[in-house]
């Protein structure tokens, strides 16, 4: 009990000590927070119903008001001499003695105290502005290097076709109508690289592959992506020559002309070709000279073919290692986009076939009910099975225009897209080429600089001047090995985003307008078969 008695008193001597010692060490401390708490929400809420100096409160208002922009400068030099007497008024014993000029040196400072709050976000606003600036540059910058030059649209349809001659001297002509359109607005307009703004011209499809072959001998091999062709289909023509009937309206010739106008649009989008010569002069002269090196039994066709199972071996045997992560990421993705459009490719062909043998399938019914109808003695059923041939008959149609459209939307438009990345191919395998020239020109300078250190070791120094001439050359084709590989690189990730955002938007836009197709069809498909209910519902 004794030793729970002694810590009692102890704890109670104790226990004065320490506050007399809080009381000296933070008696000023203490005070400050204490003055500055019960001033600060004081002077705002009963500023007007206060009786004291109105100048001295209302300098404590603007101190408060001012708050944030203070509790950052407190501690530098820059903080004017209104502000220091209100910082030691809570440590200086005579505050009352001190107020009086407080209130005369304020009311001057008004003015200054109440633009400090103003600039303190002043400066984080334009360094916002300016980070924004900086990104829309970016983005300014990428859409312009893609953009470029696309000041203009030019409207271009492939119509009325038709055919020239009989025999097999016959060939199909199109007509060729453009339109050069200010920034997507329907009028027309002047533009400087075209004679005029509206031009209709004729052309036979060895034309359209002259153009292919011209831009592709030009812009290929510095790594444009030259849009695809459409291929030469011997079968398709020798039916239309030899055969005398109108082929204007068959299936081949219209899915040419589709091909054939999906081909130039192409070009005419590209911001680069579009204001090709070549291009300019298929699509304004009157008459072009005949492109006979597009001839498949011709000898530039038979060089053309050698030509390219040789491209097909290079690509082969040339390979590179390649350092660019970029250009190795893009080349995988080419291909697996590759495999994947062909996988899609066939599969929207056998739709397409199906939807052809729907139709027959239909057309076969309907067919067979009318003639049901016709043998058929009771009144009711007979009009009921008439109806329904005539629904079938309809549905056919439905079918038919279905499967069309599931050709020209989905169809070909996979299949230009092979064409594309074959053409991507090509400039991919471009690079490579210019790679392999830039290291030959290196290997060569190697050892003409080796040749030139012999004949100074052996003293040929009649050799020496020509040695050193050759390096000089050498170096500058090292240097042009150089500069073409960097163009190509960069050209051909230009070509690349570009292909990206033009496919991006092409398969929406496709999309979208097949499925509208779907809906209407199934739309008309509806009506028609609640048009036929009440029939088949009216059999007694």
């Amino acid at each position: 009990m004794a030793d729970d008695r002694e810590p009692p008193p102890l704890f109670d001597d104790e226990k004065p000590d320490k506050k007399e010692d809080e009381d000296d060490l933070f008696a000023t401390p203490n005070e400050a927070p204490k003055e500055e708490i019960k001033d600060e929400p004081a002077s705002l809420p009963t500023e007007p119903a206060q009786d004291k100096a109105s100048e001295d409160l209302f300098a404590a208002d603007d101190d408060l008001f001012g708050g944030e922009g203070e509790e950052v400068d407190l501690d530098s030099p820059e903080t004017e001499g209104p502000s220091s007497p209100a910082k030691m008024e809570p440590d200086s014993d005579s505050s009352p003695l001190e107020a009086p000029p407080m209130a005369e040196v304020l009311p001057p400072a008004k003015p200054v105290i109440e633009e400090k709050p103003k600039p303190t976000p002043a400066p984080r606003k334009p360094s916002m502005e300016k980070s924004k600036e900086e990104v829309g540059y970016t983005s300014f910058a990428q859409i312009e290097e893609e953009e470029s030059g696309d000041q203009f649209a030019l409207d271009i349809k492939v119509h009325d076709p038709g055919k020239i001659g009989d025999g097999m001297g016959a060939y199909m002509s199109y007509k060729v109508t453009t339109q050069c359109l200010d920034f997507g607005e329907e009028k027309k307009t002047s533009i400087p690289a075209f004679r005029r703004p509206s031009m209709t011209v004729t052309r036979r499809f060895s034309d359209f592959l002259g153009l292919h072959e011209k831009l592709s001998q030009k812009h290929t091999h510095i790594g444009r992506i030259v849009p695809p062709a459409p291929e030469k289909s011997v079968v398709g023509m020798t039916k239309i020559k030899m055969s005398k009937e109108d082929t204007s309206s068959t299936e081949f010739v219209e899915k040419r002309r589709a091909l054939l106008e999906r081909f130039l649009q192409r070009i005419s989008l590209h911001p680069v070709l579009q204001m090709d010569p070549d291009f300019r002069d298929f699509l304004e002269q009157d008459e072009l000279p005949r492109a006979t090196s597009t001839s498949a039994v011709s000898g530039a066709g038979v060089l053309r073919l050698i030509k390219g199972v040789g491209d097909t071996f290079s690509k082969v045997t040339i390979k590179m290692d390649e350092s660019d992560q970029w250009f190795e990421e893009k080349q995988n993705q080419v291909e697996a986009l590759d495999q994947q459009l062909k996988k899609l490719h066939a599969s929207v062909e056998a739709l397409v076939t199906y939807r052809k043998e729907l139709g027959i399938s239909t057309s076969a019914f309907a067919k067979s009910t009318a003639m049901l109808s016709n043998s058929e003695e009771h009144t009711a059923l007979s009009r009921a099975l008439s109806q329904l041939a005539e629904v079938e008959e309809k549905i056919e149609l439905v079918h038919l225009e279905q499967a069309d459209n599931d050709f020209f939307l989905l169809s070909e438009l996979l299949k230009d897209y092979i064409g594309i990345i074959q053409a991507i191919r090509v400039v991919f395998h471009e690079r490579v080429k210019s790679f392999h020239n830039w290291q030959n020109a290196q290997q060569n300078l190697a050892k003409k600089r080796e040749q030139e250190a012999k004949f100074k070791q052996t003293g040929k120094t009649d050799k020496i001047a020509q040695a050193q001439e050759e390096i000089r050359e050498w170096e500058g084709k090292v240097e042009k090995g150089r500069e073409d590989f960097e163009e190509i690189s960069k050209t051909i990730r230009t070509e690349i985003r570009r292909f990206e955002t033009n496919r991006v938007k092409d398969f929406r836009n496709i999309i979208i307008k097949y499925m509208e197709t779907l809906m209407n069809s199934q739309q008309q498909l509806i009506k028609y078969w609640e048009g036929f209910l009440p029939e088949a519902k009216a059999i007694a």
